[in-house]
């Protein structure tokens, strides 16, 4: 199939780029030709090798804004909508391709379909969605019902909660989201051998009210029996999370079982990064992503590394595969019992962490995420 990927985010961050290139990569794998469609002036982080055409109407971002400012921009992001809308189909008409995918829709997108005449495609507009809660899966299906006799737009939802929500629309499919995997370097996955020391890594944006105090002092109180480090990672993108990073940095700096890196991991960096970890440590909770995914738990699936997990993030996948430990989201007492847990208990654990892994690895893998988007274009 020659599939259209019709890509709007103004500002994509690394989730969005590798999401992309598994579209690209994948899709281009199983035998299928991928283009892109973009709003006109939009300029790509990376270059996926594939056709970049340039469709009427601009990208709209409003990020910072607020009150009047962002009703006014979120007004002119639907405008602009509506002209991506109407060249995608003018260019679906003129066959340019076999079926369109909108890779990280929202119900948005398909409240401002009712108003374009993209909804009678004449071939099949995939609107993929990055998982949903209970709330957004009613506002989901009551607007994904308007499109039940137009067999042409159809929905994929890509969650690990899928016994959570009811996704009922006729044109919906639920399917697991994909593993995120070094693409671009060296890697063989390959897990600390018998009292080598370990390395957890912490990756993520910087934010004062995550308060990484709290989880540094349940790190360092632990009582472990063999050598461990934490290297901690943190982007930051105002001044005051930049000042409190630092202050922290320079509060630990005479801690030897501690790293920091105080700057952002994208692309080769970001996958020298995660490889350089034993396993990866999830210990900021939060209720979204009892449905919504964790980029770090599709990542430890893709590298084949164990987790130390807060029990509300993505909590099936521990429930069916044993890569690793849970502690209970907020109780800093229960995460130094649960790493010296993980840690102490390691060897025993770690040949079935490495059967584990690998079998998280392929039931999840981006493969299969290629496989679903085609069977949903074909059905």
């Amino acid at each position: 199939m020659r599939f259209a990927i019709m890509e709007s985010v103004v500002t994509p961050g690394g989730h969005e780029i590798d999401f992309d290139r598994i579209l690209v990569e994948e899709l281009s794998a199983l035998g299928h030709t991928v283009e892109f469609y973009v709003p006109e002036g939009h300029e790509f982080k990376w270059n996926y090798g594939v056709p970049v055409h340039h469709i009427p109407g601009t990208g709209v971002s409003y990020r910072g804004a607020h009150g009047v400012k962002k009703i006014i921009l979120a007004a002119k992001r639907e405008w602009h909508r509506q002209k991506w809308y109407r060249a995608m189909y003018d260019f679906a008409r003129a066959d340019a391709f076999d079926a369109i995918i909108f890779p990280s829709a929202t119900y948005r997108y398909l409240r401002a379909l009712k108003h374009s005449p993209l909804k009678d495609s004449q071939v099949p507009v995939l609107f993929l969605i990055h998982g949903a809660t209970p709330a957004e899966a009613n506002r989901l299906n009551n607007v994904a019902s308007i499109f039940d006799n137009r067999d042409n737009i159809r929905i994929g939802v890509q969650s690990f909660a899928k016994e959570k929500l009811h996704l009922t629309a006729k044109h919906l499919r639920v399917y697991g989201p994909p593993n995120y995997l070094p693409r671009d370097i060296e890697y063989k996955p390959c897990l600390p051998q018998l009292n080598e020391e370990i390395t957890i890594g912490f990756f993520g944006q910087y934010r004062k009210e995550k308060n990484l105090e709290e989880f540094l002092k349940a790190f360092i109180a632990g009582q472990y029996n063999r050598k461990v480090k934490l290297f901690v990672q943190g982007a930051t993108q105002t001044d005051a999370d930049a000042e409190d990073f630092e202050r922290i940095i320079v509060k630990y700096k005479g801690c030897t079982q501690i790293k920091f890196m105080h700057k952002p991991l994208i692309g080769i960096d970001w996958q020298k990064g995660l490889a350089s970890v034993d396993a990866l440590a999830i210990p900021y909770g939060n209720d979204r992503y009892l449905y919504h995914t964790s980029a770090l738990i599709s990542n430890a699936m893709g590298y084949r590394k164990p987790i130390i997990a807060a029990d509300n993030v993505n909590p099936e996948i521990l429930a069916e595969y044993d890569i690793g430990i849970s502690f209970r989201n907020g109780d800093m007492s229960d995460l130094q019992k649960k790493l010296e847990c993980f840690v102490n208990g390691y060897n025993e654990k770690r040949n079935e962490y490495s059967i584990e892994l690998e079998r998280a690895y392929n039931d999840y893998s981006p493969t299969k995420l290629a496989e679903n988007i085609v069977r949903l274009a074909e059905w």
